[in-house]
């Protein structure tokens, strides 16, 4: 198995970041320093992080949590500021965040140890489908705009992927996107005339936030993950 891939199954960091892990020298194999991330190891290749060994693949856990507005999407912050691992106080395995939500975007983040399945739900490539619901200056907001947001909107870094819109009741707008492209709804929003006021995440892949309430978390049953591999892998 590649070095990363083995970084990843052992509750490391999601795939991409295990590379650069090993990239900063940070990872040893039977003792000896290694920069490659495609390295061939195994359960007896005496692999260590930062100097303390890994046994091999954790039982996989995937958590869906309701991130509030002011908590960071990060398992530890050098400052002391409030983060989304925080919230999920009695679980023993070493979490990250799937993807992130800015500070001041509340709602959905998923939360698990399986470096594999954090890699297919954010890597542009799968597609994953995200939705957020944002309430905008100006609602309610007109057809020519919300064709705009559905055809795709040209930012800064490019035209976006077409986006699945729809108009809530109080001109709250529902917006499901596929990319992952820094504060993007917020960006496309505003480039049709409707800054965001506030933005929440209520859906990633075939998960809903449904009732779980702000603040709180609940670990996902096996069907569900099953559900958001298959989402990764175009079966939904």
């Amino acid at each position: 198995m590649r070095l990363a891939k083995y970084l990843a199954h052992a509750g490391v960091a999601s795939r991409r970041a295990a590379e650069e892990i090993v990239r900063a020298g940070r990872v040893t194999v039977a003792g000896e320093a290694v920069l490659d991330p495609a390295r061939n190891v195994d359960d007896s290749s005496a692999v260590a992080v930062d100097g303390r060994s890994l046994t091999g693949a954790e039982t996989a856990v995937v958590y869906a949590v309701n991130k509030p507005l002011g908590v960071l999407s990060t398992a530890k912050d050098t400052h002391g500021r409030p983060t989304v691992v925080e919230l999920v106080a009695r679980e023993t395995a070493r979490l990250y965040p799937v993807g992130r939500l800015d500070a001041d975007t509340s709602g959905l983040i998923l939360l698990t140890n399986d470096g594999e399945l954090a890699y297919r739900l954010t890597h542009p490539s799968f597609e994953v489908q995200k939705t957020y619901r944002a309430s905008v200056r100006g609602a309610p907001v007109g057809q020519v705009a919300l064709r705009r947001l559905r055809e795709g909107v040209r930012l800064e870094d490019g035209m976006t992927a077409p986006a699945r819109v729809r108009q809530l009741e109080g001109g709250v707008l529902e917006l499901t996107i596929h990319e992952g492209r820094n504060r993007q709804v917020r960006r496309m929003c505003e480039a049709v005339g409707h800054p965001v006021l506030a933005l929440e995440r209520v859906a990633f892949g075939s998960l809903r936030l449904g009732e779980l309430r702000q603040g709180c978390y609940r670990r996902l049953s096996d069907a569900e993950v099953t559900r958001l591999r298959d989402a990764s892998t175009g079966a939904l």
